[in-house]
């Protein structure tokens, strides 16, 4: 059985899935008495339903049919959002005098994102550092959570940041 790490032949041999290994010298210091290789241990199932090793019964038993669920769309549906969607960003499009600074912007964007991915590279392969920014991080949500997020009235006023913000940016306000 290739349960045992030592064969029972004359000269001593490790035996591992069926192939012979060599063994150490006697006289060496790594040679040491047979170890009992033991198989790994069962998986366990975390199913309320018996499980049963006759092959009579079929793989499929422990599966949920009554969980099935099928997504269906029409084709219809699908291609009219899209091509709303078009007509909507290039009426966007066409509404927009200076396209230029608009391009400018986006190009920028891009820009920032790529040297924020660089920058966020570099204080990654610091050893230390990673961590206190996580730290950091961990600390600020904590915070947040307890100044906007955990009262009632603190919720309210970040609705009302956030509006005032959203007024601002659209120009639509103050």
């Amino acid at each position: 059985m290739a349960a045992t790490a030592f064969a029972a032949a004359s000269p001593p041999a490790a035996v591992l899935s069926g192939s012979r290994l060599p063994a150490p010298a006697p006289g060496s210091a790594s040679h040491r008495a047979p170890v009992l290789l033991l198989p790994p241990p069962p998986r366990r199932s975390f199913s309320s339903l018996p499980i049963s090793l006759s092959s009579s019964q079929p793989r499929d038993h422990c599966r949920f049919s009554s969980l099935r669920a099928r997504a269906t769309s029409s084709s219809e549906e699908s291609s009219g959002s899209g091509d709303e969607l078009l007509a909507d960003l290039k009426e966007k499009w066409d509404s927009i005098e200076n396209k230029s600074t608009v391009l400018l912007y986006g190009g920028g964007a891009i820009v920032a994102v790529w040297l924020s991915s660089v920058v966020v590279g570099a204080i990654n392969s610091v050893p230390l550092l990673p961590k206190i920014m996580e730290l950091v991080g961990l600390g600020y949500t904590g915070w947040f959570v307890y100044r906007y997020l955990l009262f009632k009235d603190s919720r309210k006023e970040l609705v009302n940041d956030i509006e005032a913000l959203k007024k601002k940016i659209a120009g639509t306000g103050e």
